[in-house]
């Protein structure tokens, strides 16, 4: 690969990760709701996805991914379920004003991972978008693994930036009313992730 190809790929890539969908609307609202850590620990299962993502999209053929985006439809609707369902009871507890409880380091982790996992429209674009940058006459799986290794490196920091940010604006907001708020914001993050996952009407 020469300089350029990578440099280029970094740049779409940072591009493709910073744009705001289902992975950062979760990331932000587990961190306004619950803090820097836990947001931090989202970060984690989608990171953890990503590299069943990419393993997939860099060793699998071109049947085995046609046959994938027909079957991980059902698991895209199982996303949206999963959101809506974290939408509805974090905006649940903002009406009541009832102080919801806080997840686990593990159920942190779990929300990630099932909430990047199951847009398998990522592994589609992975599977289009890596092979553009390797060069035929050097080793293609090699390539494929500095290339995978880059992405991953460079969703870590910028979905952990998007954590520290939240985190911090969470402070700012601080008030007695803070927790009813985030509540309020989480949920509404939680339902506009289901709807991005959901408008995917191809996988």
């Amino acid at each position: 690969m020469e300089l350029g190809q990578i440099i280029s790929f970094l740049l779409v890539s940072a591009i493709f990760i910073a744009v705001p969908g289902p992975n950062i609307l979760v990331i932000v609202s587990t961190t306004l709701n619950s803090g820097k850590l836990r947001g931090l620990q989202t970060v984690a299962g989608t990171s953890l996805a990503m590299i069943v993502q990419l393993a997939i999209a860099a060793l699998g053929t071109t049947l085995l991914l046609s046959t994938l985006s027909q079957g991980l439809i059902w698991l895209k609707w199982c996303g949206v379920a999963y959101l809506l369902f974290l939408g509805i009871s974090s905006l649940t507890a903002f009406f009541t004003h009832k102080k919801s409880k806080p997840p686990s380091a593990t159920a942190s982790i779990q929300r990630g991972f099932w909430v990047s996992l199951t847009n398998p429209k990522t592994i589609l674009f992975f599977s289009a978008f890596l092979p553009q940058f390797a060069n035929a006459d050097s080793a293609y799986l090699p390539q494929i693994a500095i290339l995978s290794g880059s992405f991953l490196l460079l969703a870590v920091i910028i979905d952990s930036s998007y954590a520290i940010m939240s985190a911090k604006l969470k402070w700012l907001l601080a008030s007695r009313d803070i927790d009813r708020l985030s509540n309020g914001v989480s949920g509404a993050f939680f339902i506009c992730a289901g709807g991005l996952l959901a408008s995917t009407n191809r996988v």
